[in-house]
């Protein structure tokens, strides 16, 4: 399996990883290129057009500062969020963009950030274009890339060759199908967790797994501390969406909920997925799990074993991880996790998958249940649509979130109450959300062109 769970949680911005994460690697690479092809000093101004579903929803998620910034050289996991609204607005003021921060072009926004509205690159829906020119205005350098879910990019020519990139090592346990994972899993007596840790000690030792791993869990902390103690007010864009997070999370801490309601622990889990996700719809740093869209489910659960399950420790937290990152490479390789390919079920619905499978595996289940739980968060996902209003991840993103995460919970404690035997495979729900994807109309896959993203606006 080429891909690390460290690909799968990355620390990033929102509000999207596809539109805001994945058009800032790309912008970034193809200045980084310049430079290694000795362009960059000969560039006199660069083009990015924007295809598909970065074209019909890139402006609400970010599409265009995204590829600004990853031209001026900066990465989603480092870029300062402080500095980025007057840095832009410099930008846009001179005119001038510095391309990696060492050799300034000329930049017009009308001109050289356009967005293609009702057209599509032939590959996937999110493309991009970018293209270099020389004071004369003749070409340097042209590049196609695609970002395909999670912050992923891709090239053309990789896309369509079908192929991912080689693995920077030969990965001891390759495993391609949850019932190839059960297989290693049944063979060498070990948790999923262990599978997964044998493969990452391919680019990376024990100490820098575990270290990686509670470091990633460190920002969804933070995250959720940040949007809890945020202040009160409206979210961006327009649609006057009120931060919920800091008023439930003194409710909660002030002792205003009942502590003998029996369903409390709920209000903590959507506290702390609603605190992830509004930090995500203000561009703040969270962590893509396993896309910027469903952020907040993974936190919420893991803050859910870790403040209210007894027994939880590192240990435990760092084998969520690598239990519900196993989950994840399953879907990004048999499927999706792009919303603008299959719909919100390859991003809420992963999710909630693998959250699933984390819990129920440090709450003591076996592979068989495991794989069970990962099945049950999705088998009640399937055919969920993306249809952010406005082009916003505000409605119906952050609240589904919230549902996903007690969805998952859901999950987990149903799987621990079985043996592990059920008639449905992860497999073939897997394979049952990549069908229901493509035959889903594009209309409801992060276009904003159907389903609440349509009917609210007329209302």
């Amino acid at each position: 399996m080429a891909v690390s769970v460290f690909d799968l949680f990355r620390i990033g911005i929102g509000p999207s990883s596809s539109h805001t994460v994945g058009p800032m690697r790309a912008a970034r690479a193809f200045a980084l290129d310049l430079q290694r092809q000795g362009l960059l000093e000969r560039t006199g101004r660069v083009r990015c057009q924007l295809y598909g579903s970065l074209s019909a929803t890139g402006r609400g998620h970010g599409s265009d500062r995204a590829v600004l910034l990853g031209l001026l050289g900066e990465q989603p996991e480092s870029v300062d969020i402080d500095t980025i609204a007057p840095r832009l607005q410099a930008l846009r003021d001179t005119g001038s963009l510095p391309l990696l921060g060492l050799h300034a072009v000329a930049f017009d926004p009308r001109k050289d950030l356009v967005f293609e509205p009702g057209r599509a690159l032939p590959l996937h829906p999110n493309g991009m274009r970018f293209a270099a020119f020389d004071a004369a205005g003749q070409p340097l350098l042209q590049h196609e890339s695609y970002s395909v879910g999670g912050g992923f990019v891709v090239d053309a020519a990789t896309l369509a060759a079908g192929a991912a990139p080689a693995p920077a090592a030969e990965l001891p346990l390759p495993f391609h199908s949850a019932a190839e994972l059960l297989a290693l899993c049944r063979r060498l007596r070990c948790s999923v967790a262990d599978v997964v840790r044998i493969n990452e000690r391919g680019w990376r030792a024990d100490a820098q797994i575990d270290r990686g791993l509670l470091a990633i869990w460190q920002v969804m902390q933070q995250c959720v501390e940040r949007g809890c103690a945020a202040a009160e007010g409206e979210l961006p864009g327009g649609f006057h969406v009120q931060r919920r997070a800091p008023a439930l999370a003194q409710a909660l801490l002030g002792g205003a909920a009942s502590p003998a309601d029996p369903l409390r622990a709920l209000d903590w889990v959507n506290l702390w997925a609603l605190a992830v996700n509004e930090q995500n719809a203000c561009g703040e740093r969270v962590v893509t799990a396993p896309t910027n869209g469903a952020a907040g489910i993974v936190p919420a659960v893991l803050h859910y074993y870790a403040r209210l399950c007894a027994g939880a420790d590192d240990t435990g937290i760092v084998d969520f991880l690598l239990t519900a990152g196993a989950i994840g490479m399953l879907y990004k390789e048999n499927a999706s996790i792009s919303g603008a390919e299959v719909g919100c079920q390859g991003e809420v619905g992963v999710a909630c998958s693998m959250a699933a499978a984390g819990l129920c595996a440090v709450l003591g289940g076996s592979p068989p249940q495991v794989e069970n739980a990962a099945e049950i968060g999705m088998e009640h996902h399937l055919g969920l649509t993306c249809d952010p209003v406005g082009g916003l991840v505000q409605i119906p993103c952050i609240e589904r979130n919230a549902m996903g995460a007690v969805q998952a919970i859901n999950a987990a404690r149903m799987a621990l109450r079985g043996s592990g035997h059920h008639l449905v495979s992860l497999d073939q729900v897997i394979q049952t959300m990549r069908d229901t994807g493509a035959d889903m109309r594009s209309k409801y896959k992060e276009t904003s062109r159907g389903g609440l993203a349509v009917h609210i606006i007329e209302c």
